[in-house]
């Protein structure tokens, strides 16, 4: 069975195909698709922004090797243009293996452990 909703304009689209085997086949004949073997091709997660920020904000830190929060944070902003978007990386560096956060005397310390 084949399931397809959505809308063409205005016009909601509720479309439900019942298919068998032998209709599969000749679809896919039809199609020429050949089959693909999901282990021998692992599929590749597309490197989004946020991605690429993540990878840069880890990369700041290595760098520095330990950042006042107030420092990486300002860096972080600086970095995404937006400090809501500096914020996240902020908390995702908190959270991630790679770095250590201790209590300062007035800010925690980010950093970086190989």
């Amino acid at each position: 069975m084949l399931r397809i909703r959505g809308s063409i304009g205005a016009w909601p689209v509720d479309l439900t195909l019942e298919m068998d085997d032998a209709d599969w086949a000749r679809l896919g004949a039809q199609l020429q698709v050949a089959p693909v073997d999901a282990s021998a091709t692992p599929a590749a997660k597309p490197v989004t922004q946020d991605d690429a920020l993540w990878q840069v904000a880890k990369d700041l830190l290595r760098q520095a090797g330990q950042l006042s929060g107030p420092d990486l944070l300002e860096q972080l902003e600086g970095l995404t243009g937006s400090a809501a978007a500096g914020k996240r990386l902020l908390v995702r560096l908190r959270h991630c293996a790679d770095v250590k956060v201790v209590s300062g005397a007035d800010t925690p310390l980010y950093s970086w452990v190989d």
